[in-house]
């Protein structure tokens, strides 16, 4: 998997909040200010649909893109590229840099521990 680059990620924000997908319309309708031009949409768009993020779905001319992959999915595999290449691929490097960062006090760890936790236990019951 590739990462995406700026506006890509911009326009695959947007897909994921689509359930249905979206034309290049809904897009960028969904897309902060100042909007890029429409043909500008329809190429990044395109490029991610080359790239296999997107795939769509034809009504005559026009096209209704869909993500093919998970914002979970694409979330798991951007952490594992942070986690090796700034912090030795080690989860307690990264949590103790934020740690830091932001100046946590026990209870925020502990609470930080619990969320992760009730998240393991979701994934389980699946």
């Amino acid at each position: 998997m590739k990462e995406f680059t700026k506006a890509e990620e911009q326009v695959m924000q947007v897909l994921w909040k689509l359930p249905q997908g979206g034309f290049v319309r809904d897009i960028l309708e969904h897309l902060p200010t100042p909007k890029p031009a429409y043909n500008t949409v329809s190429t990044i768009v395109r490029i991610l649909e080359k790239k296999k993020f997107v795939g769509h779905r034809a009504y005559g001319k026009t096209h209704q893109y869909y993500p093919l992959i998970s914002k979970s999915e694409y979330s798991s595999f951007s952490l594992k590229k942070l986690l090796g290449g700034y912090f030795g691929g080690s989860f307690k490097e990264l949590v103790s840099f934020f740690a830091k960062e932001h100046d946590m006090d026990i209870a925020e760890l502990e609470e930080l521990i619990k969320h992760a936790a009730g998240d393991l236990e979701d994934k389980d019951d699946e």
